[in-house]
């Protein structure tokens, strides 16, 4: 199914798949989709998550060492994990977002036909530049998944147009350079940035890293169509399982996303 934002902003929802476990991860999707989560990113936990910070470098490596088998959680997991929450939410979106390394020790075609199978809409590998995508836009192509580039604010103008040109579903957009992790507010360089990919593109622009709380979805609103939140929830969902245990985490980050909600928000069109 084609990923849709049925609110303006739409939000996308980051999870570290099987943080604190694969079953509560699961609950937590259904709950976020509940509360108005357009978008599911089930991040893929990686030994070596460069481009994230310090809250999401936790959950990786609590989800590496907590999963349902010696090696942890894996790629074929967050599959498994994936199928449930379609199954459970038709309607939503959802994404896999993960690092190259464990796509291609999965094979990057039966990776394409498996999370096809699993009911994923989109794919965003976060360290595949679209220079060298060529393999990897053919197998997405082959099975009609939608391939996510990262367009970030030092992106040259070149590089925006492959990007507009390669992407499906929707653009995501760096709001700063660095890496992932709550900031006080919404970078500068972000609005110039969307305006450049429109340039390009007549995708839905979505715009994340850093993206924390209500007053950041509202100054987001003013120039993209959805925010991503990604640090925030899951440091929230750290801090809610150390305190209350994870059986409280659905409904604490229910709440969160209702709180990111604008009162004046009205469904996309």
């Amino acid at each position: 199914m084609p990923i849709r934002f049925h609110h303006k902003p739409g939000l996308v929802i980051y999870l570290t798949a099987g943080d604190p476990s694969l079953d509560a991860t699961r609950e937590i999707a259904i709950a976020a989709i509940d509360a108005g989560a357009d978008v599911i990113e089930l991040g893929v936990p990686f030994s070596d998550p460069l481009a994230d910070g310090p809250v999401i470098q936790r959950a990786m490596e609590r989800a590496l060492a907590h999963g349902s088998n010696h090696g942890g959680v894996r790629l074929k997991d967050v599959l498994a994990l994936a199928r449930e929450i379609r199954a459970a939410r038709p309607e939503a979106g959802l994404v896999l977002f993960s690092y190259l390394n464990p796509i291609l020790r999965h094979g990057l075609a039966r990776f394409a036909d498996d999370a096809k199978a699993a009911g994923v809409d989109g794919v965003l590998a976060t360290d595949m530049i679209v220079e060298e995508a060529d393999a990897y836009l053919a197998e997405m192509s082959r099975v009609g998944l939608a391939p996510i580039f990262l367009a970030a604010p030092t992106s040259p103008d070149a590089r925006l147009e492959a990007i507009a040109a390669h992407t499906r579903g929707f653009v995501y957009a760096i709001s700063r350079t660095g890496i992932t992790g709550k900031q006080q507010s919404v970078a500068t360089d972000a609005a110039a940035l969307v305006a450049r990919i429109r340039r390009w593109s007549r995708l839905p622009v979505a715009v994340g890293f850093g993206i924390s709380n209500a007053e950041h979805v509202a100054q987001v609103a003013e120039f993209a169509d959805a925010a991503v939140i990604g640090s925030a929830i899951v440091e929230l969902i750290e801090r809610t399982c150390s305190s209350k245990g994870p059986e409280a985490a659905p409904d604490a980050v229910a709440r969160f996303i209702k709180g990111l909600r604008l009162p004046h928000a009205a469904p996309a069109r």
